[in-house]
């Protein structure tokens, strides 16, 4: 019996009608009264254009006894002659069979959808509900009022179901998407706002400011979004995560100002140190992010503050690798950092914790160009973590050092390893180096502008940015036509970027894509062009049109599903 259900579907599938209906009208024979394979005999008639046997069919069904579903069949077999009065009789004697049997009201309006009847559907599920308030169908008719355009009734509909269902609202968000933009202004996010406020004044449930705050995200109007989500912690003060989420959403999006608003906040009402130390963290990351030199001795202050505070234990681990980070990166003391990190490590730390000292350890003595000390360390990390994502990390660190020391065959051989990388991050980095080095160490045999390249490299490790430039021009000015100008182009516009001169890098930005369209940094190129114009210059146009070159020029460029979903954010189809 399946196996010929099967191959009736696979002949109507297939167009062979004449096939599947011979084979349907045997299993309605052998499985008499099995309604499914009738509608499937009348569908197939239908396809054939036989719409008297058809009705004949279906006739001999309802002299028996009334259904609605055959009624609706018989309608729709009418509607398919044309003959629109005789169709409306039928559906709407279906549609009154519920006033004496409200229990059929599902049947009814699913038999009205399959048929792509909408309105009738719509009028079936609401008649249902008023002949029986305990029943609700919200949700169908949310979804309904979405296929026909009616987005006011879509969202006053999800929005009820909500009302009695809150665990809905993650799938009420994913159905929001289809309609919103970032426009606060949009007509749709006008309509849903104006719907969700009005809500929260007759029931102010947590779940209405929680779609508050989630449309103002979507909006891009982080501000407004604490603002719901501080009123939401104040009516129900368990946790401060969400807040925290925010912060995060707001500062990967470079609202430092609304982060750091937010976070601070979190700071006044946290209780636990560990959240509290998690807010400090983060205030002192945005701090850093935008502080320039004179800033430096207000940070560091800040930093000994909070080991005054909450003193140097396994707990401020993240705290101290910060601190630890700053003297060596940005005040340039490598010694008093390392001597900072050799205390750190008396600490009685878990293997990873201590395993994490030991690589910043090693990269501060590659700062200081003690390049065999740093690799011990690496080294030791790879041992002592097998096959973890951060011995990865030190495996790539052992080949970058080898190539800031010049030993590029040594590097080249570790990157080999890390192609296969279980972190897809590393991979591409690995990758990306040792095609730097194989493509350029056979065209010059004194590898003069790979050790250029090299020493840049390490001066931009150290953070001494402008030293770096001047040394890839260097190369941009001496070695014309060879094989690593891409390189030393696209490296010098991120330390261009970096240090916020942000035209000189467009322009290196854009000679790739002029003289280097089919080289591997293209789609590099074009993402950060893409993010300068959309988060340094504002300018949504420009934005799109290199996400969208990179959407349908690079769709293996690891930027492409983050180019995607900002071009369809700037777009305003998609916010997610």
């Amino acid at each position: 019996m399946a196996q010929s259900e099967a191959l009736a579907e696979d002949y109507f599938n297939r167009g062979e009608f004449e096939k599947a209906l011979i084979t349907y009208e045997k299993l309605y024979t052998t499985e008499r009264g099995a309604s499914k394979y009738l509608f499937k005999i009348v569908e197939t008639l239908q396809q054939m254009e036989r719409y008297g046997e058809a009705k004949d069919k279906l006739n001999e069904i309802l002299s028996r006894f009334y259904s609605p579903t055959y009624a609706i069949e018989m309608g729709y077999n009418y509607q398919l002659m044309d003959s629109l009065q005789l169709a409306n009789e039928y559906y709407e004697s279906a549609i009154q069979y519920i006033e004496e049997k409200p229990n059929f009201t599902y049947t009814v309006a699913r038999s009205f959808e399959d048929k792509a009847l909408i309105d009738n559907a719509i009028r079936v599920y609401k008649r249902g509900m008023e002949l029986q308030p305990e029943k609700n169908y919200n949700m169908q008719l949310a979804r309904l009022y979405g296929d026909i355009g009616d987005v006011e009734s879509m969202f006053s509909n999800y929005l009820d179901y909500i009302e009695v269902n809150p665990s809905f609202i993650y799938n009420a968000k994913r159905a929001f998407n289809d309609f919103l933009s970032e426009d606060s202004n949009g007509p749709n996010n006008l309509m849903l706002r104006k719907q969700l406020l009005k809500k929260l004044q007759t029931s102010p449930d947590p779940f209405w400011y929680e779609l508050l705050s989630w449309q103002y995200i979507q909006e891009k109007d982080y501000k407004k979004s604490f603002l719901q989500e501080k009123a939401l912690y104040m009516r129900f003060p368990e946790s401060l995560d969400r807040l925290t989420e925010l912060a995060v959403i707001a500062l990967d999006d470079h609202d430092y100002n609304v982060s750091k608003e937010i976070f601070t906040y979190v700071l006044q009402q946290a209780q636990d140190i560990d959240t509290q130390l998690l807010a400090h963290q983060y205030l002192l990351d945005i701090g850093l992010e935008n502080a320039t030199k004179k800033d430096y001795n207000n940070l560091q202050t800040k930093y000994l503050d909070l080991f005054e505070r909450y003193g140097k234990t396994p707990q401020t681990l993240a705290l101290q690798l910060s601190y630890a980070r700053f003297l060596a990166f940005n005040l340039q003391e490598t010694q008093e950092a390392t001597g900072f990190l050799k205390n750190t490590l008396t600490l009685n730390l878990a293997p990873f914790q201590e395993n994490t000292v030991k690589m910043l350890m090693a990269d501060i003595l590659v700062i200081q160009e003690k390049f065999n000390e740093a690799l011990i360390y690496y080294t030791q990390i790879q041992n002592n973590l097998k096959n973890s994502t951060l011995a990865q990390e030190a495996r790539f660190k052992v080949a970058k050092t080898s190539f800031y020391k010049g030993d590029f065959e040594w590097a080249e051989s570790q990157l080999k390893i890390l192609k296969a990388a279980t972190s897809q991050l590393i991979a591409n980095d690995a990758v990306e180096l040792k095609l730097l080095i194989s493509d350029n160490k056979y065209e010059d045999s004194t590898l003069t502008a790979l050790k250029l390249y090299s020493k840049a490299d390490l001066l931009a490790f150290k953070n001494n940015n402008i030293e770096a430039i001047a040394i890839l021009d260097k190369i941009l000015s001496d070695h014309r036509g060879e094989s690593i100008i891409d390189e030393a182009l696209y490296k010098q516009a991120l330390l261009l970027e970096k240090e916020k001169q942000y035209e000189k890098a467009i322009a290196n930005y854009q000679e790739i894509l002029k003289d280097y369209r089919d080289e591997i940094l293209a789609d590099d190129a074009y993402f950060r062009l893409a993010e300068i114009y959309n988060y340094i210059y504002n300018d949504t146009q420009l934005a799109k049109e290199h996400y969208e070159a990179i959407i349908f020029n690079h769709q293996d460029s690891i930027y492409f599903v983050e180019a995607r979903k900002k071009f369809r954010q700037l777009r305003g189809d998609d916010v997610n």
